[in-house]
């Protein structure tokens, strides 16, 4: 695929990933949640070009650097997202604001690495942001199963896992 191709699939999987993420959606431990990074993943992969020739030892630390950056990013998602379980026993998940802020500093982080690899003169395929993107979607959907599957007994609708005290036991104020 060309940089172009590359960068439209990127921008879409982000608009669709980010527009999503602030809505509650359910949480399915039995469907493939590995299979959209692994493709994405897979695509980056046989892209040519995904290391610079010519500055061979930056550029793998600029990819390592993206690589860390997708797997923190996912990781803190997945732990700033609300995961609640319905009467029925579905769970569900939700972004919260601080999710987005996830989001901005890692966009932030990716943004700065692209242009310390600009300043060093090392050429940059946009295949490694597809990778890393791949890894922080891969991150956040396996945390999110593991918390679904979590032994916590949370029956309570709004109850979050990690809340103490139900919101329903909550004193409100007059």
């Amino acid at each position: 695929m060309s940089g172009l191709v590359d960068g439209f699939l990127i921008a879409a999987v982000v608009v669709v990933v980010i527009a999503r993420q602030f809505r509650a959606q359910r949480i399915d431990t039995e469907r493939r949640w590995w299979l959209l990074p692994v493709v994405l993943a897979v695509v980056a992969l046989r892209e040519p070009g995904l290391i610079d020739a010519h500055h061979h030892t930056a550029s793998v630390t600029l990819l390592t650097a993206e690589l860390l950056i997708g797997l923190a990013t996912g990781a803190a998602w997945a732990w700033t997202s609300r995961v609640w379980t319905e009467p029925d026993g579905a769970v569900w998940s939700k972004s919260t604001k601080a999710s987005g802020l996830v989001w901005l500093v890692g966009i932030a982080l990716r943004v700065g690495l692209y242009a310390l690899g600009a300043a060093l003169g090392i050429h940059q395929e946009s295949s490694a942001l597809l990778l890393a993107l791949a890894a922080t979607l891969l991150v956040r959907a396996g945390i999110l199963a593991w918390r679904a599957q979590s032994p916590h007994p949370v029956s309570v609708r709004g109850t979050t896992y990690g809340d103490a005290v139900p919101r329903s036991a909550w004193k409100e104020r007059v």
